[in-house]
């Protein structure tokens, strides 16, 4: 073979697989039409699941909100993809956290003051500031992306109208694999008015909360509840789950950082133990292992489940 071609060939080669776009074997959540709501139904034949944080946090070479990081993140385990749709100056949907690109990307300035043209000529920078070949996805993309891979959270950040979203979703035909994270009740009842067919993440930590919600007019069939990120709370979930409504246990923070200095990862095993179905953890690879032998073969949804190396 001519050198010069099998340069080319061999730089080609390492530019797509250093991209994600080589094909890639990942652990796929595949949600019949219309059963989304009872693929998260806490009931018998629920499946304990991880939800990744930012698509997965803290792996070096794959930044948070990326492609690249939701495909690494499939590849060891099936999930949640959690991820934050943020909004250019152009009205371009993007997958960004922050208020600003400086944080994530080799770029400067706010996303609301930027135009897409400037922030896809950015890179992306991983967790440790490291700058990669990967660019800023935008939303249409990455639902056309999760399809029949994962169920994908999103949590529209301030300013964002869910008017936007939801068209973007609507279009893709993404309701059977998206749950829209919101932080109050009349942001609640808004998405529950534009599509009654979606998911509703809520925000239920107490009694209180849950009676609030109870009282929005928002079915509880449409609800996931995020029950925050400290203390356990078995009562709660048990009132939750009375009332069908998965349970969301956060992990980010103090009980990941635990986990991963006293090495002790079972805490994400006690937290579906005292009521969780889901843990949003920055470590989903990590929880993973420890929730994979709690996947019941038994469950009518497992067959939902297309995992990579499954007898």
């Amino acid at each position: 073979m001519n050198t010069k071609l099998y340069l080319f060939l061999l730089l080609l080669f390492v530019s797509l697989s250093s991209s994600g776009l080589l094909s890639q074997a990942l652990n796929r959540i595949k949600i019949p039409k219309g059963e989304l709501e009872s693929f998260l139904d806490p009931g018998p034949d629920r499946l304990p699941l991880v939800s990744a944080h930012r698509g997965g946090r803290y792996i070096k070479g794959y930044p948070e909100n990326s492609l690249q990081v939701f495909k690494y993140t499939l590849s060891k385990t099936p999930a949640i993809i959690e991820l934050d749709v943020n909004m250019t100056k152009d009205s371009v949907l993007i997958l960004m956290h922050d208020n600003s690109i400086d944080r994530t990307t080799t770029g400067t300035g706010k996303v609301k003051d930027l135009n897409w043209e400037y922030i896809q000529d950015q890179k992306l920078k991983d967790d440790f500031e490291n700058a990669t070949i990967f660019q800023v996805p935008t939303f249409h993309e990455t639902l056309k992306w999760g399809r029949k891979k994962a169920i994908l959270s999103v949590d529209v950040k301030r300013g964002v109208p869910f008017e936007r979203v939801i068209e973007a979703i609507e279009k893709r035909k993404m309701e059977d694999y998206v749950i829209i994270i919101t932080y109050s009740v009349e942001d609640a009842q808004k998405v529950y008015r534009l599509n009654p067919a979606l998911q509703i993440s809520v925000s239920i930590r107490n009694m209180e909360e849950l009676n609030r919600m109870m009282n929005s007019g928002i079915p509880a069939d449409n609800m996931v509840a995020f029950t925050g990120t400290r203390d356990l709370k078995p009562e709660l979930y048990q009132k939750l789950h009375e009332k069908e409504i998965p349970v969301i246990i956060g992990t980010m923070g103090n009980l990941d950082r635990s986990a991963q200095a006293s090495g002790k990862d079972t805490i994400y095993k006690e937290c579906i133990e005292k009521g969780g179905d889901i843990i949003a953890t920055d470590r989903p690879i990590e929880a993973s292992k420890v929730l994979q032998p709690l996947l019941s073969k038994n469950s009518k949804y497992y067959r939902a489940l297309k995992l990579v190396g499954k007898k």
